[in-house]
């Protein structure tokens, strides 16, 4: 324990620790941690408790971004993103927000209609949780139209 409390890397320990002994139904939660930056690994029983699971941890721990490669049991096979501009299987773009960036500002760009910012908001439920609150350097999914 630090002088001030809890390390970074306790607090992420900690929040693993609850979501693996709840009954959100994600077993062998592990975290990977990058300075504030944490991904977290492990098997969902379903799409809504992986994202429970990313909820639940995003309300213990404030990361610089939280990356969710939960994989759900008997699903797809996991997405692997590509580097900014790069697509992937099924057409999808990553985007890293950039600082003073909105979700209308990132739909203005790739689909020419602010409007369509659900779309993108939509393809990030994972790591987002409130359309409005988006921070620079996080990696969002662009789904094609």
């Amino acid at each position: 324990m630090g002088l001030f409390g809890k390390s970074f890397s306790e607090k992420v320990d900690d929040a693993v620790a609850v979501i693996n002994k709840s009954d959100l139904g994600v077993t062998g939660l592990k975290a990977r941690v990058d300075g504030k930056v944490v991904t977290l690994e492990g098997q969902a029983a379903s799409i809504d408790a992986k994202g429970r699971a990313m909820l639940e941890f995003n309300k213990m721990v404030s990361t610089e971004n939280t990356i969710n490669k939960i994989q759900v049991q008997g699903g797809a096979a996991p997405s692997t993103l590509p580097g900014p501009g790069g697509q992937a299987a099924g057409e999808v773009q990553i985007y890293e927000v950039k600082p003073g960036d909105t979700l209308g500002a990132i739909a203005q760009r790739f689909y020419g209609k602010a409007s369509l910012y659900p779309k993108i908001f939509e393809a990030n439920r994972d790591i987002l949780t409130n359309p409005d609150l988006i921070k620079a350097g996080q990696k969002l999914k662009i789904p094609k139209l």
